[in-house]
């Protein structure tokens, strides 16, 4: 398991090539790689904030979660912050498991708990001022499945 909260760009190509080295008794290998998008429309930055140790711990408890319920060989989270540009890498969930809907699964968990429940702070920048991005019912509704 890696959990990883930088503030420099990363490769996902890259990335997930390392991550597909887990093993050999891996069967199949899911990834998402998140980008920032332009909702507001004339997006400048957006600014992520958090605190490093609140942030590190929360992800690996929700990873952990995540390997308690599934059988996974391993997973990859990276998460970036500062101030990012639409369209630039903002994280990567790889998961990898000898059957692939463990896979796909625990990969789809860990994204619907990482939206939602990962401590980070979002404030977009357009030319009509900044603003805090406010959390969305529809991502709360999302972990009722789970």
């Amino acid at each position: 398991m890696a959990v990883r909260v930088q503030e420099e760009a990363f490769d996902a190509g890259a990335e997930l090539n390392a991550f597909s080295k887990t093993g050999t008794d891996v069967g199949g290998i899911v990834s998402f790689t998140g980008l920032v998008r332009d909702v507001a429309g004339g997006l400048d930055v957006m600014e992520i904030e958090h605190y490093p140790a609140m942030t590190e711990r929360a992800i690996a408890g929700i990873v952990s979660e995540a390997q308690a319920r599934w059988s996974l060989a391993d997973v990859l989270v990276i998460h970036r912050f500062g101030k990012l540009r639409a369209g630039e890498t903002i994280m990567m969930v790889a998961t990898a498991s000898k059957h692939r809907a463990d896979a796909f699964a625990a990969a789809d968990f860990l994204m619907d708990y990482l939206k939602s429940r990962a401590p980070f702070w979002k404030k977009e920048t357009t030319g009509e001022g900044a603003a805090w991005v406010e959390s969305k019912a529809e991502d709360e509704d999302a972990l009722k499945r789970w």
